[in-house]
């Protein structure tokens, strides 16, 4: 099992796997059995966000055990937030832990 860490500007936590886009984090989800996913919402000037890879998972059923939302953004915290408490199985957790940037 993976743990995959999708944000645009950080550096991944030790453990886990850096997706720079929606797109990397949803192929990772499509290919691997994910423990962990931590998701940022903004990724990048008119690109897709974090919420991209959160319908993705709602529309297709593949989640991880576990996953974190470290946006520092509270509109796309509670977006995808609301959208994965409705959407999720009971056995996956999910938890808001944001990470605050440090420049």
């Amino acid at each position: 099992m993976i743990n995959i860490f999708l944000d645009d500007l950080r550096p991944a936590p030790e453990g886990f796997i850096l997706a720079r886009t929606a797109d990397e984090a949803i192929r990772l989800l499509k290919t691997e059995k994910v423990d962990t996913l931590s998701l940022d919402f903004d990724l990048g000037w008119d690109q897709p966000t974090g919420l991209t890879v959160a319908r993705y998972m709602a529309e297709t059923g593949r989640y991880p055990r576990h996953i974190v939302l470290h946006t520092a953004n509270p509109l796309g915290r509670r977006l995808m937030y609301g959208l994965l408490a409705r959407s999720k199985p009971k056995k996956v957790s999910l938890e808001i832990r944001p990470i605050y940037p440090w420049w």
